[in-house]
């Protein structure tokens, strides 16, 4: 058995957090302290990547419909601008809800890329995750998959990779048939797959006259789930003024059933008869829109009957992330 080499007292240069390398948990921290690394720098590198930030898209174009992608949306693709512009040999970057095999990326054989959005990511900030794969993906082989990784600490988010001007503009989906560049003439597998994934996804439809509201059909009532950028307390007290004058509603037979959290933001959401389609709820949604405005600027106190309505809006909020 080897021997222990004795360790020696000489000073070691005393580096700044930013400059500390990443060294085996067990082995000393590069800073000089003496410790091992897990318990010196390593322990802030490892609360970094784990540490959830509750609004990973704040700050892109359209974090509402990201949301809404994330968490409502089963098949639906966004194309994506790069600051820097797409590198040569990659025509194109698309977001995708989900790839097939729940790949995280695909780079095609023309060298195009797709961006998986559902899938389960490894840090607490999927913002970084995501740019994580999207650089590798860029990187990898074309008619390679990009498999999972927990992004580095330090490492780009979305907002430093993707340009801040670009128009986000999902395009929604009857099925999945995005995965393959030719659906029709897909293999029997291929074709099996599709059918597969196709039967299990809700439909959904994105209203046109108001931002990040989708419509979906359900077997006994359909939904309208509406992604709000306004700060939550605030707009929790505007849906309880409207729901307290009978104006929470989309229409007849409609009904304002609650709210869920979701990356930071609130998603209200409303019970539609089962006879009333995206089509229909166009134009109640727009005024519904109108009134929660007015709601908005409103700073009077609350009266008992609108904390009522408070009330009872917030014990049905329930969160996802």
């Amino acid at each position: 058995m080897a021997k222990k080499r004795p360790q020696t007292k000489a000073r070691r240069p005393q580096l700044t957090d930013g400059e500390i390398p990443v060294v085996g948990a067990r082995e000393p921290c590069p800073c000089g302290s003496g410790r091992r690394y897990k318990a010196c720098h390593g322990r802030a590198a490892a609360h970094a990547v784990t540490e959830l930030v509750q609004r990973p898209f704040e700050g892109l174009p359209g974090e509402c419909d990201w949301v809404a992608l994330r968490e409502l949306v089963p098949a639906a693709t966004v194309g994506l601008t790069l600051r820097e512009g797409l590198p040569e040999g990659v025509p194109s970057v698309t977001l995708a809800t989900v790839l097939p095999m729940a790949w995280p990326a695909l780079r095609r054989e023309d060298g195009s890329v797709l961006i998986g959005l559902q899938n389960d990511t490894p840090s607490g900030d999927i913002s970084r995750d995501l740019a994580d794969t999207l650089l590798r993906a860029l990187e990898a082989e074309p008619g390679t998959p990009v498999q999972a990784r927990r992004a580095p600490a330090g490492g780009p988010r979305l907002q430093d990779l993707l340009d801040p001007e670009a128009a986000f503009e999902p395009a929604v989906h009857t099925g999945f048939e995005f995965w393959v560049p030719d659906a029709d003439n897909a293999t029997p597998d291929v074709a099996a797959s599709l059918e597969r994934a196709n039967a299990a996804a809700i439909p959904t439809v994105r209203l046109r006259g108001v931002e990040a509201a989708y419509w979906c059909e359900t077997p006994e009532k359909n939904h309208l789930r509406w992604v709000m950028p306004h700060p939550e307390e605030r707009l929790l007290d505007a849906l309880a003024r409207l729901h307290a004058a009978g104006a929470s509603n989309l229409g007849e037979g409609t009904r304002l059933v609650g709210s869920f959290r979701a990356h930071g933001l609130t998603v209200p959401v409303w019970d539609l008869p089962s006879g009333v389609s995206a089509d229909d709820v166009e134009k109640p949604a727009a005024e519904f829109a109108e009134r929660l405005a007015d709601a908005l600027a409103t700073d009077a106190p609350l009266t008992a009957e609108e904390r009522r309505a408070r009330g009872g809006l917030t014990n049905r909020q329930i969160t996802l992330s």
